[in-house]
């Protein structure tokens, strides 16, 4: 068998990913020979090494662009790297309808320590890293390659919220989170808040619903889990050097940017 035979074996599959390992257990050669069969399939754009000891096959459908959609392989190379992960930020976003912004990158959430972002020909990989891990918001669904994770509509709106200034800013984030709100559940919206700690990110989460009318079973329930403790007033948009003054809303948040909607 060749590394060729290999490949066409794995698509037939539906695999699109494999490691140095499972190689060399399939296809009998010294690693001299199949490292030069690798390198003429990179050549040939017909594989990607997407990190040391781990391709990407690329299908003819997929080769004008050298690019493999995430979904074929996220829980592989998660499974390689023995590390948590989820689909987050607007991949996520992507996933759940809230595709008014075409984005180029793809964003992966685990956990420490950070994993350096990856770019290889069209495809581009960020990965981010989250301390406190949130089991209960993390869905998985399937693609033609099997399962992967991403996070669940209310999981993806804070992690946006709280990563505005990493992500384009409050503005552009905005308009995901109005895209989003249709698919937040109370149910989701409970699981999140049984768990997650950065309570300023959900007074803006909170303030952001109420301007966007979002459905009022959430932001009641929003309310009164930041209610039952004490909190304290923050700016929408965080700024270096700069705390929050006069507020005018229940949410107790300084509202320090105009917010503008390109829907």
């Amino acid at each position: 068998m060749t590394v060729r035979d290999y490949i066409k074996e794995r698509l037939s599959y539906e695999e699109y990913s494999f490691s140095w390992d499972e190689l060399k257990i399939n296809v009998k050669k010294t690693d001299i020979a199949l490292k030069r069969e690798l390198s003429r399939l990179v050549i040939k754009r017909e594989i990607v090494n997407l990190r040391k000891g781990f391709y990407l096959i690329i299908p003819p459908k997929y080769s004008n662009q050298d690019y493999l959609p995430i979904q074929l392989y996220a829980e592989k190379l998660f499974k390689y790297l023995n590390k948590k992960y989820y689909l987050g930020f607007y991949t996520a976003a992507k996933f759940h309808g809230a595709g008014h912004q075409q984005i180029q990158k793809d964003y992966i959430i685990s956990i420490p320590p950070a994993i350096l972002d990856i770019k290889k020909k069209s495809i581009d990989l960020n990965f981010y890293t989250m301390t406190v891990w949130p089991e209960k918001n993390i869905l998985t669904k399937k693609s033609d390659a099997g399962i992967f994770k991403i996070s669940s509509p209310v999981l993806t709106a804070v992690d946006l919220i709280h990563n505005q200034s990493k992500l384009g800013g409050l503005n552009r984030i905005f308009t995901v989170i109005e895209e989003l709100i249709e698919e937040i559940t109370l149910t989701d919206m409970q699981d999140l808040l049984s768990w997650y700690p950065n309570v300023s990110t959900l007074q803006r989460f909170g303030y952001l619903l109420e301007r966007l009318e979002a459905d009022n079973k959430l932001i009641k329930k929003l309310f009164e889990h930041i209610n039952s403790s004490r909190f304290f007033p923050v700016l929408l948009c965080p700024e270096r050097g700069r705390k929050a003054g006069s507020v005018d809303n229940r949410w107790k948040v300084d509202i320090n940017i105009k917010l503008e909607n390109d829907l």
